[in-house]
């Protein structure tokens, strides 16, 4: 069996965040990944769904839950395309996520490190480690790409 690395993952992120698009969604992609499976895999619907948490990594986390049978995604990493918003990482730590890879920074909204850092927080019962910076100028790319459109 082929074992894909963390750029394969994150090129398969980047894929699902472009499913965003049709539905004029900020393109963000997020997959769960246990054992060398995907589990979960979500692109933002915010739009789409009217729903103010349906952000890809909530989605993931919410299918990879499913596919364990259980809240807590022990093994699971998560690929993001942008580093995630305060109520991401919050869910990242409340399903005890061992791991997290994301993509591009987000300097307004980040909370794995950029303006806070819920996932390695001390005073919370769980630390999630984080690797930052996989395909960022290919996702910062793609949001760029997705606000410029928006300009014109």
């Amino acid at each position: 069996m082929l074992r894909l690395t963390d750029l394969d993952y994150m090129r398969l992120a980047l894929a699902e965040a472009a499913k965003a698009l049709h539905t004029n969604d900020v393109p963000i992609g997020a997959l769960a990944v246990y054992e060398g499976r995907i589990i979960g895999a979500g692109c933002n619907r915010r739009e789409a769904d009217h729903d103010p948490t349906a952000h890809a990594e909530m989605i993931a986390i919410r299918q990879a839950a499913a596919a364990l049978g259980h809240w807590r995604l022990h093994g699971v990493t998560l690929y993001c395309t942008l580093e995630p918003c305060p109520m991401c990482a919050g869910a990242m730590v409340l399903a005890r996520l061992p791991r997290l890879v994301y993509a591009a920074l987000d300097p307004k909204a980040g909370a794995a490190g950029s303006v806070v850092d819920l996932l390695r927080h001390d005073q919370l019962n769980h630390r999630v480690d984080v690797s930052a910076g996989v395909l960022a100028n290919e996702a910062a790319a793609q949001l760029q790409a997705f606000f410029d459109g928006l300009r014109t």
